[in-house]
């Protein structure tokens, strides 16, 4: 017998499983709609410009192909955290705000949540109705605890429930993760307006919530 025969299978994660479905149909009509990724009017994958300039770039004998700093290429998170943040120069300067470069969304998540729960001792944390259902496995494999939900998506309107997603933030405790979706919402597609994010920052500033965004 195997030695890893104890181990026991995952449940499927249910996108991946849908594409499964979708790919063994055999429908000449069919349309996917599970992955949110680009795609071609013919149905494959869209290849961005940008993306195709810096596989360019990569492969040019210039390039630098050094193993990168164990935080990642210091110029890229600068630059990251100034798209993301604004002006704050000043603040990286003092080394008060820094970049970590990790793989994909879901790495970033898993390295942000593990490091809440060993030093900052967070045990709580909050995801939006509907999600991805991998942001919940990623933080309770973390070692968080406690998983509670926010309400996001009105199914009657058809649009945003701002009022429940503002009283559910007002409602969490302090210390607890709010796990937000800075852009294109997954799996909805639609985020808040500038003013909404301004009003839930102001929710998460007075709450002293810490945020991780995917």
């Amino acid at each position: 017998m195997s030695i890893f025969s104890v181990v026991e299978e995952a449940p499927p994660i249910e996108v991946f499983h849908l594409v499964k479905v979708f790919n063994e149909d055999d429908n000449p009509s069919k349309v996917n709609l599970t992955i949110g990724a680009y795609r071609t009017d013919e149905g494959k994958p869209y290849y961005i410009p940008v993306v195709k300039k810096a596989e360019s770039v990569v492969l040019e004998s210039t390039f630098n192909h050094e193993y990168l700093p164990i935080l990642g290429l210091e110029s890229f998170t600068k630059a990251a955290s100034q798209l993301l943040l604004g002006n704050i120069a000043e603040r990286q300067e003092e080394g008060t705000i820094f970049g970590v470069q990790s793989i994909s969304g879901s790495g970033a998540l898993r390295v942000g949540a593990e490091f809440l729960v060993k030093h900052l001792k967070c045990t709580t944390f909050y995801y939006s109705i509907p999600t991805w259902e991998n942001h919940h496995l990623i933080f309770k494999t973390s070692g968080f605890q406690t998983a509670k939900t926010y309400r996001y998506w009105n199914e009657e309107t058809r649009s945003l429930d701002f009022d429940g997603f503002c009283e559910d933030l007002s409602n969490a405790p302090k210390n607890a993760v709010i796990i937000l979706h800075g852009c294109a919402h997954n799996p909805t597609g639609l985020d808040p307006t500038e003013d909404q994010w301004k009003k839930i920052a102001e929710i998460i500033k007075v709450n002293i919530n810490i945020i991780l965004g995917s």
